[in-house]
């Protein structure tokens, strides 16, 4: 594949006639920057690297932001390291009702700071930082979850994110509520669902479409939609149907293949190498920015960096 590097470091918008030839890669330094058409690399799953490094199933790793600082900020520049130019803050479960479950509410605001200062430290001007939502799920009401996501926004945003990544959304009323919530502290907000249900893993848990998906969140003014936690091959068709419905930047953070569970543990099959080459058809499917979700690491970030190397 032939890239273009520009000037300033930047590579700009990729041109339609040679979209089979040609990837754009994005050292981007500002959320403006990663338009459709751009090219940049995200990272890879952080709760499989702090099981690595110690860390049990269950925990609440999202506390590791005030409790162990430094091994949080050696993953994130883990990442950095092997390629990444987008990274996550270690804040997907950091909302007021899911750290109640482990007696942490009183210390939602502290861990999500902190979480942002940390990716923020690791980046310096390498990459750019993108604050993780994730989903509260069942059980809880509409305002309930308006006033825990609107908590976790305002935590976030007070530290200065590049944007904020609603990720991992199974129902898209869910989606719109945090949707709603994140849009309030006027950063770009980047919504990503599970698009993995279906007889053709293709829809929401609650039966969205790729379409409908796209419609639904796009109306609500944000400013990038996509997919995370599905099989790497599957996320092509899906990333071509937003694409198809959408003209805004698509996020595309698939899994190391599908999982296999061996008494209640996940374990993913394809590796690094298998991953990368699944994801060359990716950039000219429509994806702005690729990483890896559940399974992949930073080896897998270095081989889709190998990838699309200029």
């Amino acid at each position: 594949m032939r890239l273009r590097q520009l000037k300033h470091g930047c590579l700009g918008a990729l041109d339609p006639r040679h979209l089979s030839a040609s990837v754009y890669w994005l050292f981007a330094m500002r959320f403006a920057d990663c338009r459709r058409g751009t090219f940049i690399l995200s990272d890879g799953a952080l709760g499989t690297e702090f099981l690595r490094l110690g860390a049990k199933f269950g925990d609440c790793l999202d506390q590791w932001n005030l409790t162990k600082p430094d091994l949080v900020r050696q993953v994130a520049e883990s990442y950095i390291h092997a390629g990444s130019r987008v990274i996550l803050t270690n804040t997907f479960r950091a909302n007021p009702i899911t750290l109640a479950s482990f007696g942490l509410q009183g210390q939602c605001v502290a861990i999500n700071r902190a979480g942002v200062r940390i990716s923020r430290q690791a980046a310096q001007n390498s990459a750019l930082v993108f604050a993780s939502m994730g989903p509260i799920g069942k059980g809880t009401t509409h305002g309930q979850l308006r006033n825990s996501f609107s908590v976790q926004a305002k935590a976030l945003a007070s530290e200065g994110p590049d944007a904020l990544l609603i990720e991992t959304m199974t129902d898209v009323e869910e989606a719109r509520i945090a949707v709603g919530e994140a849009l309030k502290t006027g950063l770009p907000v980047v919504v990503s669902l599970v698009l993995a249900w279906g007889k053709h893993n293709d829809t929401t848990l609650t039966g969205s479409t790729p379409e409908h998906v796209a419609t639904a969140l796009v109306s609500e003014g944000v400013h990038a939609i996509g997919a995370n936690c599905i099989g790497i091959r599957e996320s092509i068709p899906v990333c071509k149907r937003l694409a198809a419905v959408s003209s805004l930047p698509l996020w595309i953070k698939p899994n190391a293949g599908l999982p296999e569970f061996s008494n209640g543990v996940p374990t993913y099959k394809i590796t690094a190498e298998e991953f990368a080459d699944s994801a060359l058809e990716l950039p000219t499917a429509g994806a702005t920015f690729l990483g890896g979700c559940c399974g992949t690491s930073p080896a897998f970030i270095r081989a889709l960096a190998a990838r699309f190397r200029p």
